[in-house]
């Protein structure tokens, strides 16, 4: 691996190479923060694909699109003199030492889940920060890593189950009222209850250390891959899928659960 040096070097490299492109390109000197914030969140997702496909070279090269995204909003508040990347970094490294004062303090935390309940207390002293336990979950989160975030903040000043298991009953409790509104034909009271029954699965998922995101991907993942062998398999016979019985589909189903488990 590289040593500091190197990585100094590399880093003052890519933001001499920033300046340079946004003093002579004139895409990049066209460029907002208004401008760069759809790109960035599609890079977020690319790096989150790669990061799921485990493929070590993506990862490398979305890290890397995300890092020009961090050095150019860098770039355009310096213009602006508002702040620059040093501030970024000096701002960063201020957090990281206050949150952990296991690490630079005196305060003893010696499991994860005492560290988070620290650093959920420390952001609510900090100067300017969260004055609610909930008010620093992103708003614009998607739903499934919204929930989780708002649970794990609960659990952080003690509002959990007292044992794990007993979250079962609630995902008992949630699936028996939806069966209800269901049977009602209550379209708001289906998605309410719908929705109920989603967050307490997804209280279950993080009471057993599961991320419900990553989970959901992987059955994404799996079910397109068994679908589309359902479908060239399909294709290969001269035959289309809406002229086939589900019966007809099954088998091959079955063959793709066998191939893709």
């Amino acid at each position: 691996m590289s040593t500091r040096e190197e990585q100094m070097q590399a880093f003052g490299q890519l933001l001499d190479i920033m300046n340079e492109l946004r003093e002579k390109c004139p895409w990049d000197r066209k460029q907002t923060n208004e401008s760069l914030r759809p790109n960035t969140i599609e890079e977020t997702y690319e790096l989150c694909d790669a990061l799921m496909r485990d493929n070590q070279e993506d990862i490398k090269k979305e890290l890397g699109d995300l890092l020009l995204h961090v050095v150019f909003y860098a770039r355009i508040a310096s213009e602006k003199d508002a702040f620059d990347i040093k501030d970024i970094c000096n701002a960063l490294c201020d957090k990281l030492i206050y949150r952990h004062p296991h690490v630079f303090g005196d305060i003893e935390a010696d499991t994860a889940s005492k560290v988070s309940q620290n650093w959920e207390q420390l952001k609510l002293k900090e100067k300017g920060g969260n004055k609610t336990v909930l008010e620093g979950v992103p708003a614009a989160l998607p739903s499934i890593i919204k929930a989780q975030r708002i649970q794990e903040k609960a659990r952080n000043v003690g509002f959990d189950w007292e044992h794990r298991e007993q979250v079962w009953d609630k995902v008992e409790e949630e699936l028996a009222e939806l069966r209800q509104e269901v049977a009602k034909a209550d379209d708001k009271r289906m998605t309410e209850e719908f929705g109920d029954f989603l967050f307490s699965i997804i209280n279950a998922a993080r009471l057993y250390k599961i991320s419900p995101d990553n989970a959901l991907e992987m059955t994404n993942q799996k079910f397109i891959k068994r679908f589309n062998y359902l479908e060239a398999k399909t294709i290969k016979q001269g035959r289309s899928l809406k002229d086939m019985t589900l019966a007809e589909m099954d088998a091959i189903w079955n063959e793709a659960k066998e191939i893709f488990c």
